[in-house]
């Protein structure tokens, strides 16, 4: 009869007193406990969308940052390669 284990110390009164408590209390109690769940996961979610725009705005910039620099790096390849073509013709003028 294992559905009858009760702990040692407790009779049967004070677990009908247990149960009929919960039935009574549960319609008061489950409401309060679901609307501060509600408000927990609202303020989760708002975080996380938060979060997910400051990433987002985060990489934008970093992709803007790390293209200017390719297009400077472009642009001292191509002045380093007009400087050594003219350093060359000049070499070869003389």
């Amino acid at each position: 009869m294992a559905l009858l284990n009760l702990p040692k110390n407790m009779n049967w009164g004070t677990g009908l007193a247990i149960g009929a408590a919960s039935v009574f209390l549960a319609p008061i109690v489950l409401p309060v406990v679901g609307g501060v769940l509600k408000s927990l996961t609202k303020a989760g979610i708002k975080g996380g969308m938060v979060l997910y725009e400051k990433g987002r705005l985060l990489a934008e910039e970093t992709k803007e940052t790390v293209e200017d620099l390719t297009e400077e790096a472009k642009a001292e390849l191509k002045e380093g390669r007009e400087l050594t073509v003219a350093k060359t013709k000049k070499a070869a003028a003389k």
